[in-house]
């Protein structure tokens, strides 16, 4: 047992190595995000520290990782996907879908009845956002545009340009959300609509 212990930690900081690099993330950069110190962080890499849940924990959320996966736990054999949902303004709920920091982010994103009827207050910020609708109608404000998507709609915007979206009626919405940095954008290919005969 003690032996499948250490080799277990032995094996954290090559993985720890791998997936710095595979983010491209520099060791002051991940010091910075985690607070742990650049010497630190290179001798766990290395294998000359060895690891501790206080250190693995800020590394693992770092990464975006849990602390099996940073680890190499064995299998539970339990397929169950655990979603973590974010709780936002006006009871909106986040439910993250992608866990790798960087590049495009996915979220099924749910909106409670009514929130519609507020007053739009729209925002700007860098990126690119893809939106479907899967229940619900959603209520999207797009510079001067003031759209409702129905289930099996989809929009996609430059965050640059002022927007804001609710749930359209007294019913809840619930859609798909897959945001980028600037640049990024959610490419779907469907074919066109058939011209009227």
């Amino acid at each position: 047992m003690d032996d499948d212990l250490d080799r277990a930690l032995d094996a954290v900081g090559p993985r720890l190595r791998a997936l710095r690099k595979q983010r491209e993330t520099t060791l002051a950069s991940l010091a910075e995000t985690t607070g742990i110190s650049v010497s630190t962080l290179s001798r766990l890499e290395s294998g000359s520290r060895k690891p501790t849940l206080e250190l693995l924990f800020p590394l693992a959320k770092a990464h975006g990782v849990t602390l099996d996966e940073l680890v190499d736990a064995p299998p539970t054999g339990d397929p169950r996907v655990h979603l973590r949902p974010v709780h936002g303004r006006g009871g909106m709920t986040f439910l993250p879908l992608t866990k790798r920091p960087g590049g495009i982010q996915a979220y099924k994103l749910v909106i409670p009845a009514g929130d519609g009827r507020r007053e739009p207050t729209q925002q700007t910020h860098e990126g690119y956002e893809w939106i479907y609708v899967l229940n619900g109608r959603l209520r999207l404000v797009l510079g001067e545009h003031d759209l409702v998507l129905a289930p099996g709609e989809a929009a996609e915007f430059d965050c640059r340009v002022p927007h804001w979206f609710g749930s359209a009626d007294a019913e809840s919405v619930e859609f798909l959300s897959l945001f980028g940095k600037q640049g990024e954008r959610a490419h779907l290919r469907a074919r066109p609509k058939a011209e009227p005969g």
